[in-house]
């Protein structure tokens, strides 16, 4: 009976000071938290915001030109190397011209002859003046040769436009680069025959520097930027520069500015077509390479940002944040936010300057709660410190 006893009463006991101590954590989590809770919040200001499109284009040559030859003949040499930069004028084929020149020799020949018999009537013609001053001859006679003076000049003319006309087809059978430029491979070799009026081109010269960028826009989107523009919502800002990515992510060193603006919508796809010019002297950007151009849409005079911290988006997708009132409680707004610049929203609606947005320490708030506002960047306020304790005196 006594060990019965005994341990009943251990049981007892273990039993009161597990109670006990479940009473003392009760008590401990019951007590209230400390102070108002820990926030960084950013104040809101208007400041004039560049609104950007970002735009899908493709480079092509600021000028391409066909190499095509105006005349027949056989190539008889090529005198470029595929892939260099060529001059304006610079000769690029050389056909074999042996008939052309025999051509302009006999041209020439015709000129010669035409000369002569041109100066014979002219010595004629003034033989016949002075005869028929003293009526050796009739009047008749000497108004034929004075005609036939004049009939002989006319043939020189004609003599030397025919020369010129060898000449220039003669000019043709060396064919030169009607532009400056970047030339691609040739489509013919030595030996070939080509043909003027031919389908196919000789070669194709590009001019790269500097370069076209051409994008196109939804006609959507530039009917709400009129909109907005007409509503002084947004300044123009069609002279700002035009920045360009490429394929891989990375940004061109050369700006761009907008040259051209198509008047017409493509039915088939709804949008119209802009060109960008951008300077190109290392020749990074090439004719049909794919590129970015990000082209400034106007100016939002006041524009509101946030940072993308702040904004919540719940299932419905809707939007809102958290504020900071005058009181130092927390209070729930919902927001209307149109666009990304960089790392921050573009507030259309729900908040004003000077409102102070939570931007850390969301996890541990809620709505109506006091809060103790820090602003970001600036330096949290240092704890006051402790006064030093005085030296115990000495016995």
């Amino acid at each position: 009976m006594s060990r019965i006893s005994h341990s009943s009463r251990i049981v007892a006991l273990s039993l009161a000071l597990t109670i006990a101590l479940a009473a003392c954590k009760g008590g401990e989590e019951q007590q209230p938290q400390g102070g108002p809770g820990q926030v960084t919040v950013v104040t809101l200001k208007a400041q004039p915001v560049m609104l950007t499109r970002e735009l899908a284009g493709r480079a092509t040559g600021y000028e391409v030109a066909e190499v095509r030859p105006q005349v027949s003949g056989i190539v008889a040499k090529r005198l470029f190397t595929e892939g260099s930069v060529v001059k304006q004028g610079q000769a690029l084929y050389q056909l074999d011209d042996a008939s052309y020149r025999a051509q302009a020799n006999n041209a020439r020949a015709q000129v010669a002859r035409a000369e002569a018999t041109a100066n014979a009537a002219r010595l004629a013609a003034r033989r016949s003046s002075e005869l028929v001053r003293t009526k050796l001859i009739s009047v008749q006679d000497d108004e034929a040769a004075q005609a036939a003076w004049k009939q002989a000049d006319a043939d020189v003319l004609a003599a030397r436009a025919s020369l010129d006309a060898a000449n220039v087809t003669l000019g043709y059978a060396r064919i030169t680069a009607p532009i400056s430029g970047q030339i691609g491979k040739s489509s013919v070799t030595q030996g070939a025959l080509v043909s003027a009026g031919q389908a196919a081109p000789l070669a194709t010269i590009n001019r790269l520097d500097p370069i076209y960028i051409d994008v196109t826009q939804s006609s959507a989107e530039l009917l709400q930027l009129r909109r907005e523009l007409a509503a002084g919502r947004l300044e123009g800002a069609s002279e700002l520069p035009v920045d360009i990515v490429l394929e891989d992510g990375t940004p061109f060193a050369h700006k761009g500015t907008l040259e051209f603006s198509e008047v017409s919508v493509d039915p088939s796809t709804g949008s119209y077509s802009l060109r960008v010019r951008v300077d190109n002297p290392d020749q990074v950007l090439m004719p049909g390479m794919f590129v970015r151009a990000v082209l400034g849409s106007g100016v939002r005079p006041d524009g509101l940002l946030v940072p993308m911290q702040g904004i919540a988006r719940d299932p419905k997708g809707d939007t809102s944040a958290m504020v900071v009132d005058a009181k130092g409680t927390v209070e729930q707004r919902p927001v209307k936010v149109s666009r990304t610049i960089g790392d921050k929203w573009l507030v259309e609606d729900g908040l004003k300057p000077g409102d102070k947005v939570i931007v850390e320490g969301l996890q541990k708030i809620g709505p109506g709660m006091p809060v103790q506002a820090t602003e970001k960047g600036a330096e949290p306020a240092k704890p006051a410190a402790a006064p030093a304790t005085a030296p115990a005196a000495k016995q």
